[in-house]
């Protein structure tokens, strides 16, 4: 059964500015997360550090919480060797879907100069 559902959309343009920053890369991205998108040249690396931030917010949103509700970097978007995207939570993002008995999936795109993220919430 259906919890919860989210979408974001994220400039990339504006996300490669953000990366210029060492404070949001320990702010907003998880270990795995930094890890994997250092290994990313620079151009794929910004589209796809959107499309992370963007499933973040979505995340928030399938949960009915806004920025703030976890910290970002408990709420990593990682990729399976297949390509596909899943999330990690850790922290108080985990913890809430233990308590609530739900787990997250998510879908990822970019084009155009965007990055868009749908997160669905279900009852395990």
């Amino acid at each position: 059964m259906v919890t919860g559902v989210g979408t974001d959309l994220v400039e990339i343009r504006r996300m490669e500015k953000s990366l210029e920053s060492p404070a949001f890369w320990q702010r907003v991205f998880g270990p795995q997360e930094q890890q994997w998108l250092k290994t990313l040249a620079p151009g794929h690396r910004a589209q796809s550090a959107a499309a992370c931030f963007a499933a973040k917010e979505a995340f928030l949103k399938a949960c009915g919480r806004g920025l703030g509700g976890f910290a970002l970097c408990e709420i990593q978007t990682l990729r399976k060797e297949s390509g596909e995207p899943y999330y990690h939570l850790t922290g108080q993002a985990g913890e809430f879907l233990k308590q609530k008995e739900i787990s997250a999936l998510v879908s990822l795109s970019h084009e155009n100069g965007f990055a868009l993220a749908f997160a669905l919430l279900q009852k395990e």
